[in-house]
């Protein structure tokens, strides 16, 4: 926002973050709200509740809206940014659609069975896993960007700190309350949150070694780079005015 660009950020990031914690937010508002859900995992974890709070749901709704907010970022004309030719790849593409196919391929077995064998509780896990699939994908584009440009300017490693901490706690909350239930079912029964918590700290951890030891002191050249080039760009754009 500071930069007025969104140059050094791949649009696959935020693109996969969104349809991410869109699959979280429904997962957990399902294990948090619905009675249904809630009966049949108590039917499979030896009649223990499941371990999804409210901080939970919370945290969810809370990243869907900023994961929406950093997407429109790269329609320029929202924010007033300078224009950037940018593409998501065939790849990135594909996994939405497969995940897309595959949670319709549940509900089709749920309707099948009738709830005898397949259960809706089975279509909440399959968005759950979504959110693994996304979050194990999504900062890969990242890293290979950070490499081919050996720089992490216009990669907020403020965001990438939190995260870290945010993994951190979020496998705590998990072992303290399956402590509390006396019951460590409660890590397998919640295997997207556990294997998220623990998919992030290893990402942050490769982001850190990046920005912090590998590219450490190029970013200054590098956002100069970055600036020089908007500059021309803007200046560019004046002298189109001018003779318009």
């Amino acid at each position: 926002m500071r930069r007025r660009s969104t140059a050094g950020t791949t649009p696959a990031f935020p693109i996969l973050n969104t349809l991410g914690f869109t699959a979280y937010s429904v997962s957990t508002l399902s294990f948090y709200f619905s009675g249904e859900i809630q009966r049949q995992y108590r039917d499979r974890n030896n009649g223990e509740g499941n371990t999804v709070r409210g901080n939970d749901v919370a945290f969810g709704l809370h990243a869907l809206l900023l994961s929406s907010v950093t997407l429109t970022q790269f329609w320029p004309k929202l924010w007033g940014f300078e224009r950037r030719v940018w593409r998501v790849g065939n790849g990135v593409w594909g996994i939405v659609m497969g995940c897309g196919i595959g949670i319709a391929w549940t509900v089709g077995l749920v309707a099948r069975d009738g709830g005898h064998g397949w259960q809706w509780i089975d279509v909440v896990y399959a968005v759950g896993y979504v959110k693994l699939l996304i979050t194990v994908v999504k900062y890969m584009p990242q890293v290979w960007a950070n490499y081919q440009r050996q720089s992490t300017v216009g990669w907020s490693i403020e965001q990438i700190l939190m995260d870290l901490l945010g993994g951190v706690l979020s496998i705590a909350q998990l072992v303290i309350d399956s402590s509390l239930q006396r019951d460590w079912s409660g890590l397998i029964g919640n295997p997207v949150k556990f294997g998220l918590g623990n998919v992030s700290i290893l990402f942050d951890v490769i982001f850190m070694t990046q920005h912090y030891i590998l590219y450490n002191g190029v970013g200054k050249a590098a956002q100069d780079g970055v600036d020089g080039e908007r500059d021309c760009l803007l200046a560019r754009e004046d002298e189109e005015a001018a003779i318009r």
